[in-house]
């Protein structure tokens, strides 16, 4: 997977950035304990990224109308246009990094990793 981060890099994509820019245009208004829950990283971590997302303008805050004491998170125009091209140099780049095996292998790998992922969810 070092392959995969090397060239998202050489595009300006970095994996922790780019998972929490992805999430946030995913799900739309999101908390951030809801975020850094599901990218697996702390809040901490969470708050520094986004932090640095809003001061590109890819993400905003805004108050949650039922509780005035939360703030959403939510992507801008620019944050879901950047998110739909870092989604797009990711494709590329699996399609690269995956493109030495075979159409079947291709299948039996998603079909194993599903399997595993199932059993880790329990």
């Amino acid at each position: 997977m070092r392959a995969l981060d090397e060239r998202l890099g050489d595009q300006g994509v970095s994996t922790p950035r780019s998972k929490v820019l992805f999430e946030v245009s995913r799900r739309g208004p999101v908390r951030l304990t809801d975020l850094a829950r599901v990218v697996g990283i702390t809040q901490g971590t969470a708050s520094t990224l986004i932090e640095a997302l809003a001061r590109e303008g890819l993400i905003e805050r805004q108050a949650d109308d039922s509780d005035r004491r939360v703030t959403l998170l939510q992507t801008t125009a620019a944050g879901q246009r950047q998110a739909e091209a870092w989604a797009a140099a990711y494709s590329s780049a699996a399609e690269e990094v995956f493109a030495v095996l075979s159409g079947a292998e291709q299948v039996m790998l998603t079909e194993l990793l599903h399997r595993l992922a199932d059993s880790i969810d329990g």
